[in-house]
């Protein structure tokens, strides 16, 4: 089974009965953090349990060490998808406002544990969901308790050290998953240094979707990445954002391209500049 998969508003809406299933509301903006919540509070998908980017899918900040969104505590991590009733054998759909970014990063979180099939995207998201006019509720699930197990799959991370060791080899591809302004430095609304780690393809992570909002095709993606990699091996691909949010979606994406599972670098730009001694690059 492939490890990233997309459903329809409709698909999910036949499946609201399924005993096995978990829906994650991952609504989020980086500029209000308590809107998702609020957001879910006014409506959601029915039975579908509200998780959020910062307390629920990262840890604490480390001012001037890590950045804007550490992983959270292993341990932290599987106590909170167990007391959401997630099981080994749970059918789990993850959705946000639209784009996926928020939604991608609890994908990433689950294949990091383990937790490689029967995890979906709603294609669309709440927008799609309401767009299709299906139900809509504001009660919250009763409290569950999962026997989830898991554990962290290291090869799934580089960190900051790894990174500035290989820059300049043939044998990365990095792609920063920011828009082409962010990835310039010609703009930078959210981090205090602006530009790109030195190396970098800018891989603007909205180019996955299409005009409507929902996933390209596999072809397309496929078409899209292989560009990105120019002839290079698959084997090298390491994504980062501005946090090591947006990231996991280009690696949702290059999945639904049929590409592997690549490495993400979780800290990201965000923790990257807080050591002057890395080499930080501007412009194309």
């Amino acid at each position: 089974m492939p490890i990233a998969q997309l459903l329809t508003p409709a698909q999910l809406a036949e499946r609201l009965q399924d005993p096995r299933l978990v829906i994650l509301d991952c609504r989020f903006a980086l500029d209000d953090p308590a809107q998702g919540q609020r957001s879910y509070a006014a409506g959601h998908i029915p039975g579908a349990r509200f998780a959020d980017l910062e307390r629920d899918f990262s840890g604490p900040v480390q001012p001037g060490i890590s950045g804007r969104h550490p992983l959270p505590a292993v341990d932290r991590l599987l106590g909170t998808l167990r007391q959401w009733g997630v099981n080994n054998d749970s059918s789990i759909v993850l959705y946000d406002d639209g784009p996926g970014a928020f939604a991608a990063r609890a994908w990433w979180l689950l294949a990091w544990l383990g937790k490689r099939s029967d995890v979906y995207l709603l294609d669309g998201g709440w927008q799609a969901w309401c767009a299709a006019g299906l139900p809509r509720s504001t009660a919250q699930p009763a409290p569950a308790a999962g026997q989830f197990e898991g554990a962290a799959d290291a090869q799934l991370l580089v960190d900051a050290q790894g990174l500035v060791a290989r820059l300049g080899s043939p044998h990365l591809t990095l792609l920063d998953a920011r828009s082409l302004p962010r990835f310039r430095g010609d703009v930078e609304p959210i981090d205090p240094v602006a530009g790109h780690i030195p190396g970098a393809r800018c891989a603007a992570f909205t180019d996955n979707l299409d005009a409507e909002g929902r996933f390209r095709s596999r072809e397309e993606l496929r078409q899209r990445f292989a560009g990105l990699l120019a002839g290079r091996s698959p084997a090298s691909l390491v994504a980062y954002c501005g946090s090591g949010v947006t990231a996991c979606h280009n690696l949702f994406a290059l999945c639904l391209a049929g590409y592997d599972l690549a490495p993400l670098y979780a800290g990201s730009w965000s923790e990257w500049i807080t050591d002057p001694q890395r080499p930080v690059a501007t412009g194309d």
